[in-house]
């Protein structure tokens, strides 16, 4: 079989491969860029389908605690690509932002596909050169071998950059088939756990006509956290944004509770509820404290039986998990490839002139540009490293 020798290999053309691929291509070095799907960045276009998050604007300090033990590790590549950086690179591809309300940092035109358009024409300019339907196979001595189109393939490069994903969405190319071949050669690596991923709930028939339904305007309490925002009822259980942030600890065994009327404290609530008129049923008390009626729904799937002062329970009411939803339908993971198996500049200890980058490395974050900032940030590292390698 013959061997093809390359300058510069980046296997995975997410978010981290295409920005590694972008730091190697700056400095001149010839890169080969190998993606296992018809058509690049497949995750990154599905996240940007209900508005491209590419960043978060707040303190430092913040931003970066967002990564929790991570935070260290990450804290030069986030110095150095953080969410001033993420914003001037957007507008240097002709896509500018804005900024929410909240903090949150998108495009003008709220889609990723402008956006990786621009990139991807920003690449071919620079030499670099996409190869798609190329799955990475595994090694074969030095070598890296290859399943394409035209059958089995060799790669010798003197320079390689692994930006292949965690194990979550494996139909849009995430799916960890590398772990393996990377421990067998010494590499340590964090077991995967769902990030960002929502929670089995058992329900009564007389929640079906809800599922689909969000429950809008509540603060949810777990792990000594306390999160404003919405989640969806769904068949399976409870999936959605304002439940995000709270997964780690509820993936750690912490308890669910929702406060339905966060903008009331509960002596406010109990005179609201003593106002009323005496003898009205329970579900009629609750509408008429504003409550939608998902949130009365709920509020009786779960509150009724515990009985006593409802302005107690409507200000925490326990929502009993059956635990996270499989990886494969979690937005991101937790594990990877370890910190003290790469060097500062992400290169594999075991395997020198390998790097990583991207959700292969052992960090989480919760939605919000964290993750996408986290990702490009890596990549860039990475691609910069690789390219003062050899």
């Amino acid at each position: 079989m013959t061997v093809e020798a390359v300058d510069a290999l980046v296997i995975g053309a997410g978010p981290a491969g295409l920005m590694a691929a972008d730091a190697l291509a700056s400095t001149g070095r010839h890169v080969v860029l190998a993606e296992a799907k018809p058509t690049p960045a497949r995750k990154f276009l599905m996240a940007g389908k209900s508005g491209l998050n590419l960043t978060k604007v707040e303190p430092p300090d913040r931003f970066q605690g967002a990564y929790a033990e991570a935070a260290d590790w990450l804290r030069p590549m986030l110095d150095a690509f953080g969410p001033t950086e993420v914003q001037d690179w957007a507008r240097a591809l002709g896509q500018e932002v804005f900024t929410g309300s909240t903090g949150r940092v998108f495009p003008v035109a709220m889609k990723a596909s402008p956006l990786l358009r621009s990139w991807l024409s920003r690449l071919d300019g620079l030499g670099v050169e996409l190869r798609t339907r190329w799955r990475w196979t595994g090694f074969d001595g030095g070598r890296l071998t290859f399943a394409t189109p035209e059958g089995v393939r060799q790669v010798a490069p003197r320079v390689t950059v692994l930006a292949l994903g965690g194990a979550s969405w494996s139909r849009l190319g995430s799916d960890g088939a590398w772990v393996p071949w990377l421990r067998e050669r010494g590499v340590r690596m964090a077991e995967w756990q769902p990030a960002n991923v929502g929670f089995k709930v058992v329900w009564s028939p007389h929640m079906e006509r809800f599922f689909g339904q969000p429950v809008k305007g509540v603060a949810l309490i777990a792990g000594g956290m306390r999160q404003r925002g919405e989640f969806v009822i769904s068949a399976r259980g409870i999936e959605g944004g304002g439940l995000y942030p709270l997964s780690r600890a509820l993936r750690e065994g912490a308890t669910l509770q929702v406060d339905l009327l966060p903008d009331l404290d509960a002596a406010s609530l109990r005179e609201r509820l003593a106002r009323q008129r005496k003898g009205e049923t329970l579900p009629n008390r609750l509408r008429k404290l504003g409550l939608a009626p998902v949130a009365v729904a709920l509020a009786m799937e779960f509150g009724r039986s515990i009985g006593g002062d409802p302005a107690g329970w409507l200000k925490s009411l326990p929502l009993p998990l059956a635990g996270p939803r499989p990886l494969d339908e979690a937005i991101s993971v937790a594990g990877g490839i370890m910190a003290e198996s790469l060097t500062p500049g992400l290169e594999l200890r075991a395997l020198p002139g390998i790097f990583a980058a991207g959700e292969m490395l052992d960090w989480e974050a919760p939605t919000g540009g964290y993750l996408l900032t986290a990702c490009l940030a890596s990549g860039l590292w990475a691609g910069r490293a690789a390219a003062r390698h050899g």
